[in-house]
């Protein structure tokens, strides 16, 4: 029964996306479109996925403290969501991860294409659904999902983050935990966020920083954030260059 009924939840949580308010103005052609390029997406990345050589490290054991019970809301800046379902395949930690999206037809392919390695999506922003979002989110940390937030997203500016990460890691009384990518060599796509893409049998370096407590004033907590992600990014970067 508890297994027929999850799903019906997924079923549910999948029709719901479709027939949302904002889908439904979408004429054929365009949701022919998303559904043709995200199944693309996802083949290509599958075919590319396989030559990379990944590396990933976690700055503050948050994986050992993770095993051990405690949960944590993940940040990611929003140039690294194609390499996101490398933390599927190469980190032995069990992931569940739930990804709040934009509803921009763009995120739409992304999701379709991430649904395929185990992401979940949900969608939202903080101009459209950002309520429905936030429950959705908060629904999704108590079934025992790991909550993954885009803080730069849906349109920036590029890694600044914003309020919204901060007020989901109050709600639920989880640090949140930057995740940082790098790819070399890899393209930076025009897009606003620079969308890092990596080319085949490219070195990946992933890497965990140090949890964040968000318990304190907003912008408090937001400076410290931001001040944690900038490091992640950093040290990412290094490590690429280390192990080249």
């Amino acid at each position: 029964m508890r297994a027929s009924s999850r799903g019906r939840d997924e079923a549910r949580a999948s029709v719901a996306a479709l027939d949302s308010v904002f889908r439904r103005r979408w004429s054929w052609r365009t949701r022919l479109r998303v559904t043709v390029l995200g199944g693309l997406v996802a083949i290509g990345l599958r075919l590319l996925y396989v030559t990379l050589r990944v590396r990933w490290s976690d700055a503050d054991g948050m994986l050992e403290r993770r095993a051990g019970g405690e949960r944590f809301i993940f940040a990611a800046w929003h140039d690294g969501l194609v390499l996101l379902p490398l933390v599927l395949r190469h980190v032995p930690a069990g992931f569940k991860p739930r990804a709040l999206i934009s509803w921009h037809r763009d995120a739409e392919i992304a999701a379709q294409a991430l649904r395929g390695f185990g992401v979940r999506v949900m969608r939202g922003s903080s101009t459209r659904g950002a309520i429905g979002a936030l429950r959705g989110l908060l629904d999704a940390h108590r079934a025992g999902e790991d909550v993954v937030v885009v803080p730069d997203g849906p349109r920036g500016p590029r890694h600044e983050a914003k309020l919204g990460v901060v007020q989901l890691g109050r709600a639920t009384r989880a640090p949140v935990v930057p995740i940082a990518f790098a790819a070399a060599p890899c393209r930076r796509l025009g897009s606003w966020d620079r969308m890092q893409v990596p080319v085949p049998f490219a070195r990946i370096a992933i890497r965990f920083g140090t949890p964040v407590d968000v318990g304190a004033g907003d912008h408090e907590a937001l400076g410290r954030l931001q001040a944690a992600m900038d490091v992640n990014v950093a040290a990412v970067a290094r490590a690429l260059e280390d192990a080249s």
